[in-house]
């Protein structure tokens, strides 16, 4: 932090600062006047298409396709459901009044929490910087995002987004290093959403402790997937392989890990193999695939390629992939098994390209594995047994799952998104994003309660009558 241009400061400061007095203004804020700001939004990100494709694939290699599926669609469908629903999230909730507290009414109102930072991620630099921004100003709040620096092209049409739809005060944004985003945290912001790795997390967690700032934390880890004899294979592999090598493997609830029964072990590899071969193409031929992403920079390249190389020191045999070309950080999809447990493939979130792939025969072990790591952001079942389901379901902890799927519970708006422990806290996404960024505020309204009748001085008639309360009550 010691290390920021005074200028930069001032100027963050200055935009907290306004933002700080237009949140007051907010409170007062209603449904109309909170739509009419997303509206301008869309507008603008409506407009904005192909100057998001370019910059896509300048710093990823994105095809438009996949742009449209992970960064545009998420956006626009964010917007219509909040849209849709906004009028009933924001209206008080009612509340019955206890035996105690008859003669009162009560409701629970959504207030804004008021001035709130975004800190986004890289790896879908729109979709994460967007979405949660949507929600905050569904919930009356003002905004300050800071885009990832290790994707320039995309955060700088974030910026322009940004500039052209709001107005300082409503939404700003800051780009830089590091240590922007440390200053950032540490000013006493009212919420911070934060998208990224356990370790950042930490950082920002306690950052904002010292402030006593609520915070919201979407960060990853090692999701597993567990695939037993009753799956269906062919529909299977289809998932698993988009969910591993969609955007280079770079999601944070792409498939991490994979245990698969031995006894369909053979037949799987072959429909999997044969299934990466369809979609992205296998060894050298997915580097001149359109629809395969790059690796993001070179220090996450050279990250990843460390993975492989110390797997395969550590006993790991390449059923596929392996190949690489350090000039266009390519990495091919890669399937490599019979690495030693204590290699870092098997204890760091991968983030590329790597499946590594395990047999087993007891799925208590499988559980008992996957126990003994940190809670992992998502969990996925390939199987038709309702009861090795139910058990894997029961017997484990992350942050969400699918059962014969991967990745698309991200897309469903009726269901909450996010981690626990490790990696993460706090759910996003339609209304519990909007319940992320609102206040639950309790509103009691005493209209004939007998409350005082048990107020001091406690005779002992108020002493018999607090007795009686406490037998009626108990």
């Amino acid at each position: 932090m010691s290390g920021l241009n005074e200028q930069v400061k001032l100027e963050i400061d200055n935009a907290f600062a306004r933002q700080q007095s237009y949140a007051l203004e907010l409170r007062k804020s209603d449904y109309k006047r909170r739509i009419a700001v997303l509206d301008r939004f869309e507008q603008v990100f409506r407009a904005s298409e192909e100057k998001i494709y370019k910059s896509a694939a300048d710093d990823f290699g994105k095809p438009q396709a996949e742009t449209d599926m992970a960064e545009i669609m998420p956006v626009l469908m964010e917007l219509k459901h909040v849209r849709k629903n906004l009028k009933k999230w924001m209206k008080p909730v009612p509340v019955r009044a206890t035996m105690m507290l008859f003669g009162t009414s009560s409701k629970i109102i959504k207030e804004p929490k008021g001035v709130t930072l975004i800190v986004s991620p890289w790896n879908y630099p729109f979709y994460l910087s967007f979405v949660p921004m949507i929600c905050s100003i569904a919930a009356g709040n003002t905004v300050i995002i800071k885009p990832s620096e290790m994707t320039p092209n995309m955060s700088a049409i974030i910026s322009e987004i940004v500039e052209k739809a709001f107005s300082p005060e409503e939404v700003c944004l800051f780009q830089g290093e590091a240590d922007v985003a440390s200053y950032l945290t540490s000013l006493p912001f009212d919420h911070i959403f934060f998208t990224g790795s356990p370790a950042v997390g930490k950082h920002v967690m306690a950052a904002a402790a010292r402030n006593l700032t609520s915070v919201t934390l979407e960060l990853g880890g090692k999701s597993p997937v567990i695939v037993d004899q009753s799956v269906d294979i062919k529909k299977a592999v289809k998932s698993i392989a988009w969910g591993k090598f969609v955007n280079n493997g770079q999601t944070c609830i792409a498939p991490d890990y994979l245990y698969i029964h031995e006894s369909i072990k053979g037949e799987f590899v072959t429909e999997m193999v044969a299934c990466v071969d369809k979609q992205y193409g296998l060894g050298n031929d997915a580097k001149d695939n359109d629809d395969y992403c790059q690796v993001v920079n070179d220090s996450h390249y050279q990250r990843i390629i460390r993975l492989l190389t110390d797997a395969q020191a550590q006993g790991g045999k390449l059923i596929t992939g392996g190949q690489t070309d350090d000039a266009g950080r390519f990495i091919a999809p890669t399937l490599i098994e019979g690495m030693s447990r204590n290699s870092a493939i098997m204890s760091e979130e991968i983030f590329g390209p790597l499946l590594p792939i395990i047999t087993f025969t007891d799925l208590d072990e499988v559980i008992s594995y996957v126990n003994s790591k940190p809670k992992p952001l998502a969990l996925y079942i390939f199987g038709k047994d309702s009861r090795n389901i139910e058990k894997i379901l029961t017997e484990t902890s992350s942050g969400d799952s699918c059962v014969n799927q991967t990745m698309m519970h991200n897309a469903h708006q009726n269901l909450p998104f996010g981690g626990v422990n490790n990696s993460g806290i706090g759910k996003s996404g339609g209304v519990w994003g909007f319940d992320a960024f609102s206040h639950e505020r309790s509103v009691l309204t005493d209209k004939f309660s007998s409350a005082s009748m048990l107020h001091p001085p406690y005779t002992p008639k108020v002493r018999k009558l607090i007795k009686m309360a406490i037998k009626i009550m108990s």
